[in-house]
């Protein structure tokens, strides 16, 4: 087992990260593999003084310049050797020494499934509450339903994915590195490639903060929809998928983001993505 982690500018949260890796119980071995950016304050010095007291296990790959958070994760999981990635940036945490057992055992009696993720509690900057679902019940999406935006309580923080060759093949794609959403596209990739589902466990076991330094946490909501759009069209012009999801797919863009692109003057893009869906 490979746990990959990525980190910037984490230390009021680094620690926390790596305390619920290592709290793990398991019967299998795993490493630890983290990536630090060229953070400017304490987050490399933090994960160096874990690395001296667990040498074996915990990895760190570092940069002399700041790469951006996909190269850093495509680095991370091209060192990772073990059967199933674990992903889990550095300003998440685990909250279940069990999660990682749990998991690679229903993966090893479901090979059907590319990925297993379970239930998320959502903390603010204070460790306040935002959100938690009180009744968890197991979920399942194929890759059409994570296609058309189906994806319940599957944020990077939770998820286990088998180590095959596809998942180290996104990194390949030029695409990829365009993308905003990228736990989105990590998904889809994975599941059009193998034909597995996602499988969603019961159980709250991972912690997502919202904060300010976060990739797509509290940022304005007129650059989050943009940002969405962006990797709408980067989805369909990379995948295939059904003609019933391409009806889908065209319906969801009128409804959700056509207006906006028509009052932000993206004419050309609009028509562009109107094109490709009719």
């Amino acid at each position: 087992m490979s746990i990959c982690c990525i980190s910037y500018n984490h230390e009021k949260y680094i620690k926390q990260a790596l305390d619920s890796f290592l709290m793990q119980i398991t019967d299998f071995k795993f490493e630890i593999i983290i990536g630090e950016d060229c953070s400017t304050d304490q987050t490399r010095a933090i994960i160096e003084s874990y690395c001296q007291r667990y040498p074996d296990i915990i990895h760190l790959l570092v940069s002399d310049s700041n790469v951006g958070a996909i190269k850093n994760q495509v680095r991370v999981i091209n060192k990772a050797k073990g059967k199933y990635i674990a992903m889990c940036d550095g300003d998440d945490y685990w909250s279940d020494p069990l999660k990682l057992q749990k998991q690679v055992d229903f993966m090893e009696s479901h090979p059907q499934h590319a990925i297993c993720c379970h239930y998320t509690k959502v903390i603010d900057e204070q460790g306040k509450l935002v959100y938690v679902n009180t009744k968890p019940e197991v979920l399942e999406f194929a890759f059409e339903d994570v296609l058309l935006g189906k994806k319940e309580e599957t944020r990077i923080c939770s998820l286990v994915a088998r180590n095959n060759g596809w998942v180290k093949e996104i990194g390949m794609e030029d695409w990829y590195y365009k993308t905003f959403g990228t736990d989105t596209l990590f998904k889809l990739y994975i599941m059009a490639w193998t034909n597995g589902k996602i499988y969603v466990l019961p159980e709250v076991m991972a912690v997502y903060r919202l904060h300010r330094g976060g990739i797509w946490s509290l940022i304005d909501g007129k650059v989050r929809k943009g940002r969405m759009i962006s990797d709408f069209n980067v989805i369909i012009n990379n995948f295939r998928y059904s003609s019933i999801s391409k009806k889908e797919l065209l319906k969801m863009y009128i409804s959700q983001y056509l207006l906006f692109d028509m009052w932000n003057l993206n004419i050309s893009k609009a028509y562009h993505t109107l094109t490709k869906l009719i």
